[in-house]
């Protein structure tokens, strides 16, 4: 059973025991055995109690902050990450969610009882640490610390130790403990770059116009196909379906704003396992009045130049821990080259691929036309066919749609999709109709074409994958932080 946690006051660095007893006899003025010991343990409480008050009144810093301490005596609050032992010095490596801060506990320096405490540490208990900050060239960070109290706050005990331990780990395994996995090197540089990634999206929209307008998690109806609907009972026998996309509620919200942009989290029930899908994601999705195709290009090509660019400004120590090859974003320049679906389709016939036009690219096919390219390539003019209901046709070639998909390079296949959407009632109309959707279901969207339509367009764009070509990931699975996938419901 893990051990319950200690009062603040409670450390095992302090003498405890109950108040001694008085010596039997004085003789001579010679204080008796009894009395020597209790003020022994007076003398050594009160040192205690003097190092534990020195302690709680120096400020606390976050590691990440460390350098501007240098020179002076601070606490930090976190976990152990790691322990190493060197004779009488005892080097526990601490971690607080910024960074990891290796600090040194010398055996002449500290009290018996407390050097022991620290040397018998175990991984992920959590500590307060106290002591002084002083640069280091060699150490993680540039800095070290220099213990002068630790109170333990809870420790793991050795009988159930923590699960993830250095060795090598399968993937389930992992994946089980993901509520625990979370904490290593790695996938704490992953969660950050994601961090910024939603960050940067959320900046670029801000600055440039933008509002934000939140839409449902409950719809009436499909958005992207009846096939990858999520379905759930909803009041009095009726059924509602959890979001594939705020997309179309982002049409009347644009038709209020002029320039809006959603994000959340979106729901597609494919039962895929391949390594580029989850059931649960996170999508971002801008749209404009007043828009055509090529604005739509032109927003989804900025908005990715200023993502790249704020991961390497801001997360070069994330992507040094994932090994990045920096290089890679550094190439993620506008312009973006482009390309026709019928240009695409020629080419993939050229590589072998067995594709015919009219039929929808598959992730082999995408990652063979993105080889070619050190930057994302935009294809449009995709078969109407194999595009949303709600897309506009080219008016020059009725067949194709006035879409584009963004396809990331290295073979991470599309990240945006989105293009200029029908602002005809009546073509609206057919093309519900096409696809056996039902009409009252869109009555409201149908409004907008009756009520000052206009030209309009946006795109999505999922934040997993994105995250994934970034950090250069094998598997979208490491980029959000509890995944939900076809056979992975839990933790």
């Amino acid at each position: 059973m893990a051990q319950a946690l200690l009062p603040a006051a409670l450390t095992l660095s302090s003498a405890q025991g109950s108040e001694a007893r008085p010596g039997r006899a004085e003789r001579g003025g010679v204080p008796s055995v009894g009395t020597r010991h209790a003020r022994v343990r007076a003398s050594r409480d009160g040192h205690t109690s003097a190092r534990r008050n020195k302690a709680m009144s120096a400020p606390r810093i976050t590691i990440a902050d460390a350098a501007q301490h240098a020179g002076e005596t601070v606490r930090i609050c976190g976990w152990l990450y790691n322990l190493r032992k060197s004779g009488k010095i005892v080097f526990p490596i601490v971690r607080d969610g910024t960074g990891l801060m290796q600090c040194v506990a010398v055996k002449s320096a500290l009290p018996d009882a407390l050097f022991e405490t620290i040397k018998d540490l175990t991984q992920e208990s959590s500590v307060i640490v106290t002591g002084k900050i002083r640069a280091e060239q060699r150490a993680t960070g540039g800095y070290e610390m220099d213990v002068e109290d630790l109170e333990v706050v809870q420790r793991v005990p050795e009988s159930d130790p923590y699960p993830i331990t250095p060795k090598e780990h399968g993937v389930e395994f992992l994946m089980d403990h993901r509520h625990l996995w979370l904490r290593s090197q790695r996938q704490h540089a992953i969660i950050r770059v994601r961090h910024e990634v939603i960050r940067a999206v959320r900046e670029y929209f801000d600055s440039h116009g933008f509002t934000l307008v939140d839409t449902p998690i409950f719809t009436p109806a499909a958005c992207e196909g009846t096939t990858t609907l999520f379905e759930v009972n909803y009041f009095e026998d009726s059924k509602a379906y959890l979001t594939q996309s705020g997309q179309l509620y982002n049409e009347a919200t644009a038709m209020a704003f002029g320039k809006v942009y959603t994000f959340g989290p979106t729901f597609r029930a494919e039962k895929s396992k391949t390594r580029r899908h989850l059931t649960e994601f996170w999508m971002v999705e801008p749209e404009m009045a007043y828009a055509t195709l090529e604005d739509v290009k032109q927003l989804a090509e900025d908005m990715l130049v200023h993502v790249a660019g704020r991961v390497l400004e801001n997360r070069s120590a994330e992507l040094k821990v994932l090994e990045r090859d920096v290089s890679k974003l550094e190439a993620i320049k506008a312009p973006f080259p482009r390309m026709s679906y019928d240009e695409a389709v020629t080419k993939l016939q050229s590589k072998g691929s067995e594709i015919q036009w009219g039929g929808d690219f598959g992730g082999t096919d995408e990652t063979l036309l993105s080889s070619d390219f050190d930057r994302p390539l935009m294809v449009d003019g995709y078969p109407s066919a194999v595009k949303a209901f709600y897309m506009a046709p080219d008016p020059a070639r009725p067949e194709v749609a006035l879409g584009v998909d963004v396809l990331a390079p290295e073979g991470y296949g599309e990240i945006i999709g989105g293009g200029q959407r029908i602002h005809d009632a009546a073509l609206l109309l057919r093309r519900i109709a096409e696809q056996n959707l039902p009409t009252e279901a869109f009555d409201w969207y149908i409004d907008l074409r009756k009520y000052g339509s206009v030209p309009h367009g946006g795109f999505g764009m999922g934040i997993e994958r994105c995250v994934a070509w970034l950090c250069g990931l094998e598997h979208i699975r490491e980029t959000i932080a509890f995944p939900r996938m076809l056979y992975r419901l839990k933790p």
